[in-house]
């Protein structure tokens, strides 16, 4: 391991060797279940830590280094200073120079104080580790003292006292980055040095427990950062940046012999170059790696390798460094600045997520999303976890640069537990129709919880204190699908409310706003004939202030509004109760839930009423859902003189646009189609310009996007990207509605 996670068991003066078998996640997709069914639990199986942060001392540095022990949590840094958890910066500051103890179920320091410094420079404490017996704490970094006492970049603290052993002295040339202890008290150090006690050892070097350097010999040609005994102590796994060790080829990991350093499994090309290992760590069956990459073609993500055979269970891809990883009760805990994992059908690229869970067992990111910010440093948020137990409770603590946890203040460390479960789920954005007579549907955006994948969701009706119905629903913070309820105990011309609440099974979120609708007597022509039609995705944007943008169709493609865009402006496109959006052509778009592969063949079906003479995108589909698409196409435009273009992507920008201007302020019904006929683009039930030459588009995976998105490189590309305008009944079909069709529905504009 980096021992910048030097951790211990539960109640004991040990690592934790967690043989815990991972129990099997829940699908990723959707599920609902009568009115009865059993309840969501309050944690997400086999995550058993909570997200909800704990009151916890700060630091006015940076913590790069942590080891438990019996309930008491050592960290280690470049700082000068603690404070209490709501102190501000520079405000009820207590000395504590590069090094802090603190009580793992309080978060309140212990009597232990120690002072790492240097005559010159910045001293540092980059690694601790205990021993077995927890009797000895052995720090390493860059510093020249210890409470005044001679050191040279590491030291043995007797943790009984809090005083440095004058009897552990050894010259160290450089910082010491990674310190682990095998069973029978062997400590095994890495970093930047190239001799240890006056012989040559390159990056990594073993001491017995009273300083003797041993002739266990594993050089490496770069920087060391990680050490991890394997659990049957006969290995040693090591982490860094080199690219030999002991003179063979083996980039960022290898494992060598425990007693002479020989190398047992080396790894050439299995991690690219442009990228290291930060962090180690064991259970009982695996080593997982830690991984930071720079530059193109990098990997970030996390390893698992199979202990029996040093060979790859698994690896994720997402991008964003990991610093750190941790091993609790059969889950992976890690901490990184991830910011795209859709490589491995998790999250698209959007702002840094930065602690993580998964199963030792698969890669699939589990329901645990507590999050810091980057904070100060390079920065890259978390640097190191531990863990220990006391009173009844296991204790996950974090270190870092981070300077604010799950959105509040709070510097350099923080703390979770395995309970109580205290954060309830966000209130469901909820929306109802009544396109269809003598019914209501009741449609909801899955909630999202920190630390829960599955939610009860129960619907009342009428202001009743009994729900009418109950359901429940897997949700991610990034993938949060739509549920249906349709209610026919109803009757025409009556009007009723409806409340939606989510629950975990420990905690209620609040009751949604109530929603009103009166029960039609006649279905609504329009929405009926496009879902006859096989409309796929059907955003008819009546909801209120929310992100949700329900969907109409079977498929349940619901969609998330950004930036707050304008709700419920009438009148509508077409006849009827529905209500059109209103997108302000800066920064308000919609995005669907789900990331499809584009289509071969489509129809994109909306109605659009503007004046802008700025352009913009109307729809379209694009391969990113929080920052602008780097891969586009499948979009209809608005040119700043008001044509509409339809483009598609093969082998170049391929475009038809129509010779009229629709920025008049009247409502237009747009609709483009590709498939085996070519291109064509019908406004207001016309065709207005086509190409038979252009009949597929490049194949990637993405999302609808609605009101905005680039268009660089596009022709008579407009001022602006975002569309300023209502729009109103988006379709998207997996067909190509031909003419007749599409005049048909321009003709039930008004019913």
């Amino acid at each position: 391991m980096n021992a910048r996670t030097r951790r211990t068991g539960v109640g004991g003066r040990r690592r934790v060797r967690a043989a815990t078998a991972a129990l099997s996640l829940l699908a990723g997709a959707l599920t609902a279940t009568a009115a009865g069914a059993a309840p969501a639990a309050a944690l997400t199986p086999p995550v058993a830590i909570t997200a909800d942060d704990l009151t916890t001392w700060q630091t006015n540095g940076i913590v790069w280094s942590m080891a438990a022990t019996d309930g008491v949590v050592y960290a280690g840094g470049t700082f000068s200073t603690i404070r209490p958890p709501d102190a501000a910066a520079g405000t009820s500051e207590q000395p504590a120079v590069n090094f802090a103890a603190f009580d793992a179920a309080t978060g309140t320091p212990t009597g232990c104080t120690l002072s790492f410094t240097m005559s010159s420079g910045t001293a540092t404490v980059r690694a601790l580790a205990l021993s077995p017996d927890g009797r000895t704490l052995y720090a390493g970094g860059q510093f020249g003292s210890v409470n005044g006492e001679g050191f040279s970049n590491i030291a043995a603290i007797d943790t009984a006292t809090c005083a440095p052993r004058t009897d552990f002295k050894i010259s160290v040339t450089a910082t010491v980055r990674a310190l682990d202890v095998a069973a029978n008290g062997t400590v095994y150090l890495g970093g930047d040095f190239n001799s240890v006690g006056g012989q040559t050892r390159n990056k990594f070097a073993a001491l017995t427990p009273d300083a003797g350097l041993l002739p266990w010999t594993a050089n490496a040609d770069e920087v060391a950062r990680a050490v991890q005994v394997t659990p049957d102590g006969r290995h040693v796994a090591l982490g860094g940046d080199f690219f030999t060790v002991n003179g063979t080829s083996s980039h960022a990991l290898a494992v060598v012999d425990a007693t002479t350093g020989s190398l047992v499994k080396s790894y050439p090309g299995f991690i690219p170059n442009t990228s290291t290992v930060q962090d180690l760590t064991t259970d009982a069956t695996g080593l997982y790696t830690a991984n930071e990459g720079t530059g193109g073609g990098v990997f970030d993500g996390r390893i698992a390798i199979d202990l029996d055979t040093y060979e790859q269970r698994w690896r994720d891809t997402c991008l964003g460094a990991t610093q750190a990883v941790l091993v609790h009760s059969g889950v992976l805990y890690s901490g990184s600045h991830a910011h795209d994992c859709s490589s491995m059908g998790e999250f698209p690229d959007q702002p840094r997520k930065h602690l993580l869970a998964q199963s030792v067992d698969d890669p699939k990111l589990l329901p645990w999303f507590p999050d810091t910010n980057d904070g100060i440093g390079e920065p890259v948020g978390p640097r190191v976890m531990t863990q220990t137990s006391k009173g009844g409770h296991h204790y996950l603590w974090v270190g870092g640069e981070f300077t604010t946890v799950n959105g509040a203040g709070q510097q350099g460390l923080t703390r979770f537990a395995d309970g109580p479960d205290t954060g309830a789920p966000w209130v469901p954005n909820v929306s109802l129709s009544t396109r269809l007579p003598g019914q209501i549907e009741v449609n909801w955006q899955t909630s999202f919880d920190t630390d829960d994948g599955e939610l009860t969701y129960r619907i009342y009706k009428d202001g009743a204190s009994t729900p009418v119905h109950t359901t429940t629903g897997y949700s991610l913070f990034w993938d949060r699908p739509q549920l249906r309820w349709t209610d026919t105990d109803v009757a025409a011309g009556e009007t009723h409310s409806y409340r939606i609440t989510a629950s975990d099974g420990t905690n209620t979120s609040a009751k949604s706003p109530a929603q009103s609708a009166t029960v039609a007597a006649t279905a609504e022509a329009y929405p009926a004939r496009v879902l006859s039609d096989g409309a796929t995705q059907y955003w008819r944007y009546d909801e209120g202030t929310s992100t949700f943008a329900a969907d109409a169709s079977p498929s349940l493609a619901n969609g998330f509004l950004r930036n707050g865009p304008s709700y419920r402006q009438t009148p509508a496109a077409v006849a009827g109760d529905s209500t059109a959006i209103g997108f302000d052509g800066a920064e308000e778009y919609a995005y669907g839930n789900t990331r499809q592969t584009s289509p071969a063949r489509f129809t994109v079906e909306t109605w659009i009423k503007t004046t802008t003479t700025r352009g913009g995108k109307i729809i379209g589909f694009g391969n990113r859902i929080m920052q602008t698409s780097t891969q586009d196409d499948r979009h209809v435009y608005m040119a700043d003189n008001g044509r509409l273009v339809f483009g598609v992507y093969r082998a170049g920008n391929r475009t038809v646009t129509t010779p009229a201007a629709y920025n008049d302020g009247r409502w237009h019904h747009v609709v483009a189609t590709l498939g085996t006929n070519g291109m064509a683009l019908y406004v207001d039930g016309q065709l207005r310009a086509s190409s038979i030459i252009y009949t597929s588009a490049d194949s990637y995976p993405g999302y609808w996007r609605v009101g905005g998105d680039t268009l660089s490189g596009w022709p008579s590309r407009p001022t602006s990207n975002f569309f300023a305008g209502q729009i109103d009944e988006t379709a998207v079909y997996p067909t190509t509605l031909n003419a007749a069709t599409v005049s048909a529905h321009y003709a039930l504009r008004n019913g």
